[in-house]
This record gives C-alpha cells, structure tokens and sequence, in this order.
C-alpha cells in the first residue's frame, strides 16, 4: 500500500529485516551471514524504499575486516542524504546480554530539504513492515550518532555498562 507520499517498501527490504529479527538457531555458516547493519534508500525515482547495494556489514566481518562494528556503520552514512537503517546492537546491562534491533532514520542538517521531506514522509511506510522493534532513533547529524554512549541511552538509558564488547 503506497504512503501519504506514494513511497512503497519493496520486498526485499523486509526479508532482510526479518532475517535480522528472528534469531532462530543457526548454522556458524548462517550466523555469519546475518547482517549486523544495513541501509535503505529511495529507489532513483523515488518510489520505493530499497536496500542499499554494498551498505551492510555482516555479523562475519566483525573481527575480521571490520573491528569496531559501530564505527563501522556511522562511517557507512551519507554525509549529505538521507536514509533509513536497521542496526542489531549486541549490549549488556548489569543483569544480563541483550540483542535489539534499532531502526535509525538518518537526516542530516545538510540533505536536501527535498529529500528530508519524502524521507520523513515516507518514515511510516518503512516503520509498518518493521513490526516489533522496540528502538526507534532520528539522528540529524554526525555529532548525535558517532558517540557510543547515545546509543547506549536509546538502548536502556544508564543502565547499559557495554555496546558491542566494549565498556563504555
């Protein structure tokens, strides 16, 4: 069903967030393969939301090409655009390990003002699909996203103690 701004999500786009949801028990292989962070954008002529071709880190990379996951991923943003974006953010608070999928709506200062209008107006049509996730997060610029901590705070305010294996 198309949104208030005409925008449909393609299917692709949620087949990657339900692999991304559903942590059933998988193969070392599978694990690998699972995406740890991916970004979506608008099709070339702005009608569909699609998954970003090359955009992702996968849980396999951490500790091989990529060390520091989160890093990773604010580098992975547009400086000048928008996008949306799912993130699987592994953190502990004192009583226990926790796994949550943040979805990240990117809209920096500096996009376009057009493309911040379809974007936030085509936010809802992506969020629908996304059904269950917890953590929902606008970021407007580098300065509200390349610090761990903030993360943190979305993610269960101070009682967070690690992100990703790292103490905060």
């Amino acid at each position: 069903m198309p949104t208030a701004s005409g925008v449909t999500v393609n299917d692709e786009v949620i087949r990657v967030f339900n692999d991304m949801k559903v942590r059933k028990s998988s193969t070392q292989e599978e694990v690998r393969k699972r995406k740890k962070a991916v970004l979506f954008c608008l099709s070339e002529d702005r009608k569909k939301i699609i998954v970003e071709e090359g955009k992702q880190i996968l849980v396999g990379d951490i500790g091989e090409t990529v060390e520091d996951p989160y890093g990773c991923f604010v580098k992975l943003l547009p400086p000048n655009d928008c996008r949306y974006a799912l993130y699987d953010a592994t953190y502990e608070t004192r009583e226990s390990k926790k796994e949550d999928l943040v979805f990240i709506f990117w809209a920096p200062e500096s996009a376009p003002l057009k493309s911040k209008m379809i974007y936030a107006s085509s936010k809802d049509a992506i969020k629908k699909k996304f059904t269950g996730i917890k953590h929902e997060w606008q970021v407007n610029g580098l300065d509200d996203i390349q610090d761990r901590r903030t993360l943190a705070e979305k993610l269960g305010g101070n009682v967070v103690v690690s992100l990703e294996g790292k103490p905060l």
